[in-house]
């Protein structure tokens, strides 16, 4: 993985409780074992619990974070964790700016809805789960059923099913 590493890259992670736990773990394992430092972000402190119960700690809250301070993200689904966390004020900031910097995104399943409440749509090829193909056309988005897509610095999949096409494209782009 010499051309894919990940060393020296701070990447955020940012979800709350109901996360799809294997769209957590699975591409935060793959970033880490590209050499990356990962901290979860959550609008409170403490741990986060997945839909599974997966339990994460949480390195920063919504309101302590920056988004200079990463140079990516990621945005697990859970259709409850993505529903809450584009509720959280702090998180949409911080989405926002950190994609107004133009640092990669890695979004997986319903993870792409905060992204939606942040504005960072517009003429982006994506896919998602298929639920949120409107949602995300109406926020400007060129949706597509693909296992792995990657536009504009945005790197989109659909299900846990397409885990490893996701992990292999976020480490290959977050490297860049």
């Amino acid at each position: 993985m010499s051309d894919n590493t990940l060393e020296n890259k701070k990447i955020a992670i940012l979800a709350t409780d109901a996360f799809e736990d294997s769209e957590l773990t699975s591409p935060r394992d793959a970033v880490e074992a590209a050499g990356a430092s990962v901290l979860v972000i959550a609008p409170k402190a403490g741990t986060i619990e997945g839909k599974k119960g997966a339990s994460v700690s949480v390195d920063l809250t919504t309101a302590e974070a920056n988004a200079s301070d990463f140079d990516a993200l990621i945005l697990p689904g859970g259709t409850g964790n993505a529903d809450s966390i584009r509720m959280d004020e702090a998180a949409v900031t911080f989405v926002r700016e950190l994609t107004q910097q133009g640092k990669p995104v890695g979004v997986i399943c319903h993870g792409g809805w905060i992204l939606t409440d942040a504005d960072a749509l517009r003429g982006v090829r994506m896919t998602s789960y298929p639920s949120l193909k409107t949602d995300l056309k109406n926020a400007g988005a060129e949706w597509v059923d693909e296992e792995v897509v990657a536009d504009k610095r945005i790197i989109s999949s659909r299900t846990p099913d397409d885990l490893p096409a996701f992990n292999e494209a976020i480490v290959e782009e977050f490297a860049k």
